[in-house]
């Protein structure tokens, strides 16, 4: 009788106990339905993290402040089929929303509305692509100018990169400002048109260009904000070096890109440096340092970087800038106002024979390094100078062998003339995965660890946990 009421009290704990647990498990059940249901309504950049290596789903703070800046209503036009939507796209787009209430995303169906782009553009729009509008100003980004594929030199392959924040971004800052930085294009001297790779990433940080002459002027442009003499073949005049030199020391910014030519000399052009201690050296600079010279072409340089603004960032990702057929800078010890951004080894020389060398040796007449093949100029009254001693440095070719570091090392340049701007600096981000290489000893001992050792050690735990339990049941009772 007392074994059977000591059952039957086993019993009726064993019920509360069930009754209690099955209870428990339903507030647990109730707290994590009301949690998911309001994960579901936050905005997606509170939920959602981003591990990826090259942080694809995640906005810079270069887009954080021009977004928290605007004034001005922008509407995104998605123009994608139903069910083609691209979800990096999607993802993106979700975060320009949660970080304005000015940001609203509106999709356009071609099915639907088959003749709306035409009133943005005449190209044919694929899926995937956008029209960024405020007001009366827009602007249109190709599917294709998302997605890029540029040829990498180093391996002969292509690397796809995406780059939506920057395109949308720097869409965003067009639309919704009236006045845009002015690039100045001098031309008469032979000047050579912009590289591609240039001209599309002037044009993406919404800088205006224009084309002038100084031969029938009497001073450069008031509305320029930077001057810049691309590739010249010919030397300028005395009278337009005068007005340059006018410009730069009442605070007006000048870039030139000019290193040595065929046919002539550029004296003049060369003589706004010798106004603050620095000499051109006549030829071509050749480098005596394997370390200092790419693809066993000694006069294709890769110059020391020094610690500037416009340096920084290369150094810093652990960039080489190339520069191809340069002619070497020689800086006065005694001024002060000249910054030497990129130096040759002191095993430099310059070929006095120039284009006409028949070898890179040293002969009689060439002169001695080190060089400087880059360097800024303060000119006074915030007036400011940076000069690039080659011509070819923004050559489609050599900035792909530099994995785009004369790209960024030009626009830099210009961004720090200019005046840095949030919009300015976001770069694409690569989508070329990096796979983890192992031998196959090590792949065959984690794949017995994995499938083998791994599941046999929890199933002997469990058979362990269940018969100390039923152990500890018959010692009770």
């Amino acid at each position: 009788m007392k074994k059977w009421i000591r059952k039957g009290g086993q019993n009726k704990i064993a019920l509360k106990g069930g009754a209690y647990s099955l209870l428990l498990t339903g507030i647990v059940l109730a707290i994590l339905i009301v949690v998911n249901v309001l994960a579901s309504v936050l905005p997606s950049a509170w939920t959602q993290l981003d591990i990826s290596s090259t942080k694809l789903y995640s906005i810079t703070s270069n887009t954080k402040v021009v977004v928290n800046a605007l004034e001005k209503d922008v509407t995104i036009y998605w123009v994608v089929q139903a069910d083609k939507e691209d979800d990096v796209i999607e993802n993106l787009l979700a975060k320009y929303e949660s970080l304005s209430e000015h940001i609203e995303v509106v999709k356009k169906n071609p099915d639907v509305y088959p003749t709306f782009t035409q009133q943005y553009t005449s190209e044919t729009v694929p899926n995937n692509s956008f029209i960024v509008e405020c007001g009366d100003s827009s602007r249109y980004i190709s599917y294709e100018d998302i997605y890029l594929q540029e040829a990498d030199m180093t391996s002969y392959s292509y690397t796809t990169s995406f780059d939506g924040e920057g395109a949308i971004t720097s869409a965003i800052d067009y639309v919704v400002r009236k006045d845009h930085p002015k690039l100045y294009l001098t031309e008469g001297h032979g000047e050579a048109e912009l590289s591609s790779v240039f001209a599309e990433q002037i044009e993406k940080q919404n800088i205006e260009t224009v084309t002038f002459t100084l031969l029938n002027a009497d001073a450069v442009p008031k509305e320029a904000d930077v001057v810049l003499i691309y590739a010249p073949t010919s030397d300028i005049s005395k009278q337009e070096k005068d007005m340059l030199s006018e410009y730069t020391t009442n605070g007006g910014k000048l870039m030139v890109m000019a290193g040595p030519v065929e046919d002539g000399a550029l004296t003049n052009l060369y003589s706004l440096l010798g106004d603050y201690g620095v000499e051109a050296q006549e030829g071509i600079v050749v480098e005596g340092d394997r370390n200092h010279y790419a693809f066993q072409q000694p006069y294709i340089l890769l110059p020391e970087m020094a610690e500037h603004e416009i340096t920084n960032p290369l150094v810093e990702g652990n960039y080489y800038a190339i520069m191809p057929i340069a002619r070497g800078l020689t800086v006065a010890d005694t001024s002060d106002s000249v910054t030497q951004l990129l130096t040759t080894s002191e095993t430099a020389y310059s070929k006095a024979a120039g284009y006409a060398l028949e070898k890179y040796e040293k002969e009689e007449g060439d002169v001695d390094g080190p060089f400087a093949t880059v360097v800024s100029v303060a000119c006074g009254s915030e007036g400011q100078m940076v000069w690039f001693a080659s011509s070819d440095f923004l050559d489609d070719q050599y900035n792909a062998y530099s994995s785009g570091a004369n790209l960024d090392l030009g626009m830099n340049a210009l961004s720090f003339m200019i005046g840095e701007r949030e919009a300015v600096a976001i770069r694409s981000k690569s989508l070329n995965y990096s796979y983890l290489t192992m031998n196959e000893s090590t792949a065959s001992f984690l794949k017995v660890l994995m499938i083998g050792i791994f599941p046999l050690a929890f199933l002997g735990y469990g058979v362990y946990v269940i018969v100390s339990r039923r152990r500890r049941q018959n010692e009770t009772v």
